[in-house]
């Protein structure tokens, strides 16, 4: 009997789009900010933005080798901005305004469909709702949730930045059932990896797993295709999830 439902955010709740220029954009608004705060880069914006993207993409690698989430500051001295040997200690104060930016300015953020009605109506239907969610900033999350206007229907939100622990961990899947009182066989998890959000449902040994098409992320989960993992079921749209689960829930009593 599932009595909980989880979430993905990016590529889940919301799409990750990359606009022309974007990265570059966000590039000179981190230069400026990184100035305000007396850091002073000698690279163009385009320069930066290369870095960037090396630098986050040598992040990524090794923190889903390790499924540890770094602190912010150590995350932007020792990988984003390595090249210019900053410190940590001296971007401490404006590390999350950053890694907010970073996930806000760098890309578009867009809506799924019926993504609110799907909340609403598991609220209603009477399951526990709540986030699981590899993230570098601590508010962002929150801060999309009250602006897609579902925040207060959370029950929990687990972010890897404060628990330190990244999907697949079975640890994160652990911790967001203890917080939100459920077991983990009576959770089901919506996201939209197969590297991150699925294997971690099976790793945890979660109730269901959804997995939601996003095929902006197909590339990262090439050495998990043909392997046998593979969701409970898949979908297209956010709005099948309630029928999906009192269906689950139906065959189970």
């Amino acid at each position: 009997m599932i009595k909980a439902v989880l979430f993905d955010i990016g590529g889940t709740l919301h799409e990750v789009k990359k606009d022309p220029g974007s990265e570059e954009k966000f590039a000179a608004l981190l230069m400026e900010k990184l100035a305000a705060a007396g850091i002073t880069l000698s690279v163009t914006p385009a320069e930066l933005s290369k870095l960037l993207y090396k630098n986050s993409e040598e992040y990524k690698h090794h923190s889903e080798e390790i499924r540890k989430e770094l602190p912010s500051p150590v995350i932007w001295n020792e990988y984003y901005l390595k090249d210019f040997h900053i410190g940590a200690e001296k971007l401490a104060p404006i590390a999350e305004e950053l890694s907010c930016l970073y996930d806000s300015v760098r890309v578009r953020n867009v809506v799924r469909p019926h993504m609110k009605e799907t909340m609403e109506r598991l609220s209603k239907d009477g399951l526990k709702l709540g986030i699981i969610s590899n993230i570098i900033s601590r508010n962002f999350v929150p801060d999309m949730l009250k602006k897609y206007g579902i925040f207060g229907m959370m029950s929990c939100i687990v972010l890897s930045s404060e628990v330190t622990v990244r999907k697949p961990d079975a640890e994160i899947f652990r911790i967001a059932s203890e917080k939100i009182g459920v077991p983990l066989n009576e959770i089901a998890y919506v996201g939209d990896t197969l590297s991150r959000d699925v294997l971690g449902c099976r790793n945890a040994k979660t109730g269901y797993c959804i997995q939601i098409r996003n095929s902006s992320i197909a590339h990262r989960d090439t050495a998990f295709v043909n392997t046998g993992l593979k969701p409970d079921v898949l979908i297209s749209d956010l709005s099948e999830i309630p029928d999906l689960i009192a269906a689950f829930n139906k065959a189970s009593s």
